[in-house]
């Protein structure tokens, strides 16, 4: 009865009727296996794109968001080890079906908040869509503008913040549940009925894809970030905002919607492959039945083997397996290296847009362009010269530990500049600018009489370079606005600005940080800095697999990878997102709550965010030598015990000493 079954589930190959549906080849399903790769990548990395552009909607800092980032590698992470024990048990292609659809509910729910909640009020001064009048310096009573500022805190207000915030929390937490089964599931389902000759390009191809996810995501940020937010809420004439304004919000829930969408047309062809297919056959060196049979009873045996062992005994076999590779020197610092690393990565997919946008004074949409066009393919390009060099000079175990420390030692000398590479934070009156002699007092006096909103936020820029926070806090008393689309154009008779004692103007909008010349060299150091961090990926990867026993294959890069998730990208974000709350030096009050940062102390913001980096790139840069030293070292030990060995009276001599430690291995 056995044989039977095993027999039926194993399509017969000589069926040309069967052979011509294209659910019975592998080819198809590396197609499919990389739109949905794709597709995943374009929901997970699309947050990191739009980051701050949620930051701004609802009034999140930076470690709120980044806790939001890192939060679907919980789920991810509580279910990854027992994919090894689940892999031959369950039937693949569905299991990866019902992740991905999963993972297109996630992306669903991210979108869900804009849908829930009121249109976007970028300045709850404005009394008027159509009027900035409100923002300007006008005589009123203590109080008046009270009801103006807050007009929206209200505990219907304070409860849809919370709901905001559980939705988002729930659909990243699905998110890494849906997509734990996708890669090692689709990984292992090809190397199974793959030609041997053709694997390794199918999983180049997959490899390749999951590079380049991140990049398409990135692009689809900068492309929705171009629409304002409620482009299905309100009609283009009412929009008064440009995208380099510092309250523009972006369309961030539409790049959900796509790549949702894409998700789940992804997702319907795995309902129809085969739970096994034939193993598919080189053109050329076509096997004979006796060989595909002998196929079929390894696969069988190996399947077979698995099963045998019990969920419980999987269970007490997993810590064993765990501490004897984490007593392994070698593999233990590799896995650290790779540590550092990732939560390098981790801070830099982010976080880097805002870095950007806030030190060169760049909008949600080119920041993510950067990004997407130019740091990411750079990492590409590094990971696949690492491949390329690895493979023409066949390095040794030793050689790919020096590959990594050269990279990682070339990474520090390119990366410390960044350090010093960046703008200073610009004068804001009242904020930045509050010591000197020359503004201080009359800055005290010059709009007290205009008993302006503590909430206002509508930046503009003086004529005398200082910024303000809004209209009323310069003591401007008339506005200027363009009659076609009711844009304003600029300010004037403005108290706390004069120029050779009259009143002076500003226009609309920050005044920017003003050194967009360091904006070229710092792309172009930290995408070099990027290459070379990238080279190492391949070599350490081999460290990994040619240093551990081939039994524990398996286990160990599950184990690799659930430490990169625990180590890295779970705290990661968080870090880097505390870090960067730390240089804020103005807040958005919310219902009395801190929200958003409006302003930062630019170069603390950059000397911590990159100083970061730079710190987990030592990391990196350190646990590779101390590899290296211990490669070397075993290297020596193995020519002088090889020449003990060529020597009989040496190893006459030698041999009690030799016997010792090969007892103890």
């Amino acid at each position: 009865m056995t044989s039977t079954a095993t027999k039926s589930s194993y399509p017969d190959p000589s069926r040309k009727t069967l052979c011509r549906s294209p659910f019975l080849s592998i080819k198809f399903f590396v197609f499919c296996h990389g739109l949905l790769q794709l597709s995943q990548l374009l929901v997970s990395g699309y947050l990191k794109s739009s980051i701050s552009t949620i930051e701004r909607r609802y009034g999140l800092s930076s470690q709120t968001s980044g806790l939001l980032a890192s939060f679907n590698e919980v789920g991810n992470t509580l279910l990854i080890v027992f994919i090894s024990y689940f892999g031959s048990r369950v039937h693949r292609p569905r299991f990866i079906g019902a992740g991905a659809i999963l993972v297109s509910l996630a992306g669903f729910l991210m979108s869900l908040p804009h849908f829930i909640t009121g249109p976007y009020e970028y300045d709850q001064s404005v009394a008027s869509t159509f009027s900035n009048t409100t923002d300007l310096c006008q005589p009123r009573l203590p109080g008046s503008w009270a009801n103006l500022s807050d007009a929206t805190c209200t505990p219907r207000a304070t409860r849809e913040n919370h709901e905001v915030l559980l939705v988002m929390f729930i659909a990243q937490a699905l998110l890494g549940i849906g997509g734990v089964p996708i890669q090692p599931f689709g990984i292992s389902y090809i190397d199974d009925f793959a030609s041997e000759r053709n694997s390794p390009l199918y999983l180049g191809i997959l490899f390749s894809v999951t590079v380049i996810g991140p990049g398409v995501a990135f692009m689809l940020g900068s492309a929705m970030l171009r629409f304002y937010v409620d482009i299905d809420k309100v009609s283009g004439d009412e929009v008064q905002l440009a995208q380099e304004d510092p309250r523009w919000v972006g369309a961030w829930w539409l790049g959900f919607l796509v790549a949702a969408s894409l998700v789940a047309l992804a997702a319907v062809p795995y309902f129809f492959f085969p739970r096994e297919m034939p193993k598919e056959v080189v053109s050329g060196k076509k096997s004979g039945s006796k060989k595909r049979e002998d196929m079929l009873i390894q696969l069988r045996s190996r399947s077979e083997h698995t099963q045998n062992l019990s969920l419980i005994e999987f269970i007490k076999r997993f810590p064993l397996v765990l501490l004897r590779n984490l007593r392994h020197p070698v593999y233990l610092l590799v896995v650290l290296a790779q540590v550092n690393i990732s939560a390098m990565v981790a801070g830099l997919a982010t976080f880097m847009g805002k870095f950007l946008e806030r030190q060169f004074s760049l909008t949600a949409s080119l920041a993510n362009m950067i990004i997407g066009a130019v740091n990411i393919p750079g990492a590409m390009v590094g990971i696949v010269v690492g491949g390329a060099i690895l493979k023409r000079f066949q390095m040794s175990l030793r050689q790919c530990s020096a590959m990594c420390v050269l990279g990682m030692f070339l990474c520090l000398l390119v990366a410390f500049p960044l350090l010093f590479l960046g703008c200073p934070t610009q004068k804001v009156a009242g904020v930045t600018y509050r010591d000197s002699s020359e503004f201080g007092h009359h800055e005290l006096e010059c709009n007290l009489h205009c008993n302006c909103p503590e909430k206002a936020y509508n930046p503009i820029c003086g004529s005398n370079s200082i910024e303000y926070i809004s209209p009323c806090s310069a003591g401007c008393r008339v506005v200027t606005i363009h009659e076609n689309n009711n844009s304003v154009l600029n300010y004037t008779n403005c108290s706390c600005i004069s120029q050779k004692g009259l009143p002076g103007f500003a226009k609309p909008g920050t005044c920017g940080t003003g050194c967009s010349h360091l904006f070229l060299p710092f792309v172009v150091l930290s995408c070099l800095a990027g290459i070379l961090a990238s080279t190492s990926h391949t070599p350490s990867f081999m460290l990994i697999l040619r240093s551990i026993q081939p039994e524990d294959k398996s286990f160990a890069v599950g184990i690799q990878f659930m430490l990169l998730r625990v180590l890295a990208w779970m705290p990661g974000p968080v870090l880097y997102g505390s870090a960067i709350d730390t240089t804020c030096i103005l807040w958005e009050k919310r219902c009395d709550r801190k929200a958003a940062c409006r302003y930062y102390d630019n170069t603390r913001f950059r000397q911590r965010y990159l100083g970061l980096q730079f710190f987990f790139e030592v990391g990196a840069f350190l646990c590779f030598m101390a590899v290296y030293v211990i490669l070397r070292r075993q290297e020596r030990e193995a020519n002088e015990g090889a020449e003990t060995r060529g020597n009989p009276e040496k190893e006459k001599l030698a041999g009690s000493s030799i016997k010792t430690p090969e007892s103890k291995v």
